[in-house]
């Protein structure tokens, strides 16, 4: 596995980056040598500590909207623009975003198409590849679905599972779908692509709804890197994985870094939708791989992908696991300043108030197997559970 020779093309000025959160985005640019500014919602404190930071709801008093976000930003001058969760569900704010300056992600047309669960099952079916039956249906309608099958009524602008839920039927609500549930492991995939062609950059089992964690229902609240799976099994996963982002990339045009979320069920992959933007567990992948995917991604729109082997790559490293840490009740945090020395991301000011079910922080480890990882991070968490309980 390589990354490019060269060290990255600064622009004459920071790259801005824009979403409901950026710490992640800002970490990786810093660690991949680029200047940038951060745009979020939350301000955390170690975003501060990267970058230049500037906050919806430190700086303005606003309540979070990507229309919001988008207005803060016209008022910057910067030459280049990378977005995050969760903008890629409003593309007319995309290109309201890219106005005057270079667009380092996906363009609205290509955020209309993909983010349309219609079209891509479509694109994928025609090829032979597996996607939910997903209904079409008034909003509204009275729904009595397949009794012989399991249903989930998901957002079509949401992300992390936030408000899916089981589906028995009955009016079906504005702003959603009706999709087939699909049991097995669920996943998620990286890539990094130059509108043609793709290269798969990790693998990973995504922890969906644990309550060690202070998630419930559908709600994603971690990755591990790889999935738990048997290499043989891991192989085989990987190639059609490869083989979906390859068809995805050509056929939507996906630029820069993507993520696919699937469903790996008795030996196929089941694709659920399609993420264009940087996903939540590339990180592990630069941290893991030593791929710093910021560059890649910024390199991808100049027509350049990295050489990389995620096969190689899945069987020398050692594994990695990151979790999101959800309060279990409304709390006033108290000193969060040692934080980050006890290695936790996204990290909340002293006194902030956070209510419950919303995140707190996130712990990031490493170990031996994706097991070792998950068993590592479920005992951090409980102890920052406590820890918050207490507070």
């Amino acid at each position: 596995m390589t990354r490019p020779d060269s060290s990255p093309s600064q622009p004459p000025q920071p790259i801005l980056l824009v979403g409901i959160t950026v710490r992640m985005l800002a970490e990786l640019a810093v660690r991949a040598g680029y200047r940038v500014v951060a745009l979020d919602y939350f301000g955390d404190t170690d975003v501060r500590a990267l970058c230049p930071g500037i906050s919806l709801l430190r700086d303005f008093g606003r309540t979070y909207s990507a229309a919001a976000l988008v207005d803060v930003a016209a008022e910057l001058e910067a030459p280049s623009v990378v977005y995050s969760a969760s903008l890629e569900n409003h593309p007319q704010e995309v290109a309201r975003l890219a106005h005057g300056r270079q667009l380092l992600g996906n363009t609205p047309e290509t955020l209309r198409r993909v983010r349309d669960p219609f079209q891509v099952g479509a694109v994928l079916r025609a090829q032979g590849f597996a996607f939910p039956q997903t209904l079409v249906i008034s909003q509204g309608e009275n729904v009595v679905p397949d009794p012989g099958r399991q249903w989930l009524w998901k957002p079509l602008r949401s992300g992390g599972g936030h408000r899916t839920r089981r589906w028995h039927g009955g009016k079906v609500p504005e702003g959603g779908v009706v999709q087939e549930w699909v049991p097995g492991m669920v996943g998620s995939a990286m890539f990094v692509a130059d509108g043609q062609r793709a290269v798969l950059l990790g693998l990973t089992e995504q922890l969906v709804g644990r309550r060690a964690f202070g998630a419930t229902g559908f709600r994603y609240c971690g990755n591990l890197l790889p999935p738990r799976l048997p290499p043989d099994e891991r192989i085989a996963l990987l190639h059609q994985v490869r083989t979906i982002v390859a068809h995805l990339t050509a056929t939507f045009e996906l630029r820069g870094l993507n993520g696919l979320d699937f469903v790996w069920h008795e030996g196929r992959v089941w694709t659920i939708e399609v993420n264009p933007r940087p996903t939540a567990p590339v990180e592990l992948v630069d941290h893991i791989y030593n791929l710093r995917v910021f560059d890649a991604h910024v390199r991808a729109f100049s027509g350049q992908l990295p050489s990389f082997d995620l096969e190689q790559a899945m069987a020398s490293a050692p594994a990695a696991g990151k979790a999101i840490l959800y309060a279990p009740q409304d709390v006033v945090l108290g000193d969060t300043s040692d934080w980050a020395a006890r290695g936790l991301r996204d990290i909340p000011h002293p006194g902030e108030q956070i209510r419950k079910g919303h995140p707190v922080c996130t712990i990031l480890t490493t170990g031996d197997t994706p097991a070792t990882c998950l068993r590592e991070l479920q005992a951090r968490a409980a102890v920052f559970s406590s820890v918050i309980s207490n507070q």
